[in-house]
């Protein structure tokens, strides 16, 4: 697998890092509230985990499962719920975490859904951000790492449902998903 990889683009110690930094950021702004911390299935599961032990304040852990790509390296703009969140959250406040945004299409279709199911708030928490691919206006309120426009995998983002457990945010070779 280190063979269809081109380069690392974030180290392990960097991402750790930036996760540090983001838990204590979260923990402050979020001190003395209801805060439900929901991960999206499956790419974000190694981010919230390191980022939730990083957050000093109690706080509730939820997913949802959605699907906007399939098998595809593109998005094809219609986001379908897999799974739903078990827990109401009515009144609380809503961090959604998310291992990457690029166009930006499926955060806007779930800060909509979760927005009216009566959240006190919903706010955005990605490790990775890809503007050059933006398609929506988004506001995300805590960012690791803005990227060029390259296909990424490692901690917790695939191709094909490979290459979840590399250490760090790597770049895959082209000829890996072209072929």
């Amino acid at each position: 697998m280190q063979n269809d990889v081109s380069k690392c683009l974030i180290s392990r110690e960097q991402i750790a890092e930036k996760v540090v930094q983001m838990g204590q950021q979260i923990s402050r702004d979020y001190s003395g509230r209801e805060l439900v911390v929901v991960g999206i299935l499956k790419g974000a599961v190694i981010f919230l985990s390191d980022l939730v032990r990083e957050i000093s304040i109690p706080l509730y852990i939820d997913f949802m499962a959605v699907s906007s790509y399939g098998s595809s390296t593109e998005s094809s703009g219609v986001v379908r719920i897999l799974n739903d969140l078990d827990m109401s959250i009515e009144g609380m406040d809503v961090l959604i975490v998310e291992d990457i945004v690029d166009t930006g299409l499926t955060l806007k279709y779930l800060m909509e859904i979760l927005k009216n199911r009566k959240a006190a708030s919903v706010k955005i928490c990605t490790l990775l951000e890809k503007p050059a691919r933006r398609k929506v206006d988004i506001n995300i309120d805590y960012n690791g790492f803005v990227i060029p426009d390259e296909f990424v995998v490692g901690y917790g983002l695939d191709y094909n449902n490979r290459y979840r457990h590399l250490p760090g945010v790597y770049v895959l070779k082209k000829e890996v998903y072209t072929s």
